[in-house]
């Protein structure tokens, strides 16, 4: 059992992190429950708030639906906004844990168990969408989540995306010194897994460069109106994962891509 550099197909992909997710949400709530909050809206490990960001802009009365919601905190902080939410997620371990919550707060978007490359949702039905590091870093095919989006969303509609920063894969996942070193090429797209002792895959990230992302969001019909990289924050000694000080003020360890969808 162990991290492997291999190729894997959407079926593979979509299974396994079913799979991980569904196995992994209690420790990963635990674990990062916390510092998500129950009802608040981070983007990414460098801190960053929606409430302090607008990327989404006004939410007040606009129909919204993050995809990859997780246990949902992101969600129930858009429907304490005056936002209407639904919020999709591929493990159903992760939805527990989004109704568990749901429940506590009394803050109630919509949960669904869907796939994001298949949106159980009318054309045109959304103002806004939105992921905060889910879905989009986990699927084969990144262009169909993109074409889906732009499906459901409305003439205008945002959508704001967070994700590793590519530049990341060039590095080990470590958020130490042996972080800092180069061990394989940005242009080499073969996916990180972790597989079992029979070389099933059990998790599955899947790496895109900056262009390829782009290409894909115009091809879907999207505008790029900002790409956002977030800086270190001074004085922030949080790691999370490979997020880190150290690395965190040498490179970037996350890309918020801010889109429109056109027409």
């Amino acid at each position: 059992m162990g991290p492997a550099r291999r190729r894997v197909d959407a079926a593979e992909s979509v299974a396994a992190n079913i799979a991980w997710w569904d196995a992994d949400a209690d420790d990963y709530l635990a674990d990062h429950g916390p510092t998500l909050g129950d009802a608040d809206f981070l983007w990414c490990p460098e801190g960053l708030r929606e409430q302090d960001l607008g990327l989404l802009g006004p939410v007040a009365g606009k129909d919204v639906l993050e995809v990859g919601c997780g246990s949902a905190p992101c969600a129930r902080w858009l429907v304490s906004q005056g936002a209407r939410v639904a919020a999709v997620d591929l493990s159903a371990g992760m939805l527990r844990h989004a109704a568990r919550l749901n429940s506590v707060t009394g803050i109630t978007p919509l949960l669904i168990r869907a796939n994001a490359e298949q949106l159980p949702f009318g054309s045109s039905s959304f103002d806004v969408a939105c992921s905060a590091f889910g879905a989009v870093p986990f699927v084969a095919d990144v262009r169909p989540v993109f074409d889906e989006v732009f499906r459901v969303l409305r003439p205008g509609g945002r959508w704001v995306f967070a994700v590793t920063h590519p530049i990341r894969w060039i590095f080990p996942d470590d958020p130490g010194p042996a972080g800092l070193q180069v061990i394989t090429s940005y242009f080499d797209r073969t996916p990180y897994v972790e597989v079992d002792a029979s070389g099933r895959a059990t998790y599955v990230e899947h790496h895109r460069t900056l262009g390829d992302y782009i290409r894909a969001l115009t091809g879907s019909g999207f505008v790029l109106a900002d790409l956002i990289e977030p800086e270190w924050p001074e004085g922030y000694e949080r790691e999370w994962g490979q997020w880190s000080p150290l690395r965190g003020e040498l490179f970037p360890g996350t890309a918020i891509f801010c889109c429109r969808r056109a027409g």
